[in-house]
């Protein structure tokens, strides 16, 4: 299993917009694409005061997956983010396997 996270460091002043749209827009539309079999939203628990930050993951069955994804459907997607919160929310992207869950 493959998990391709999003991190986004999100401006006070705009996570409730933020996570409205997540929820309610873009994670549904990137579920749509049926390359991922499920998605949390995480807040990360810090003690900075210049954001809250968020872990969005994605669980794929395969990298393959992930790829198909990349190829025809990622630019679109961040495209429309980035028009939106590219300014007061930058996030970046991680991929990684799970080894073993137990």
């Amino acid at each position: 299993m493959i998990i391709y996270n999003i991190t986004a460091n999100v401006d006070l002043e705009i996570v409730e917009d933020w996570l409205l749209w997540m929820k309610e827009e873009h994670i549904p539309k990137v579920l749509e694409t049926k390359l991922f079999v499920s998605a949390t939203i995480n807040r990360i628990i810090s003690n900075s005061d210049t954001g809250s930050s968020y872990a969005i993951a994605y669980k794929s069955k395969s990298l393959a997956d992930l790829q198909k994804y990349e190829t025809l459907f990622a630019t679109d997607l961040r495209n429309e983010y980035n028009l939106k919160y590219s300014n007061s929310a930058p996030a970046f992207r991680t991929i990684m396997e799970i080894e073993k869950e137990f």
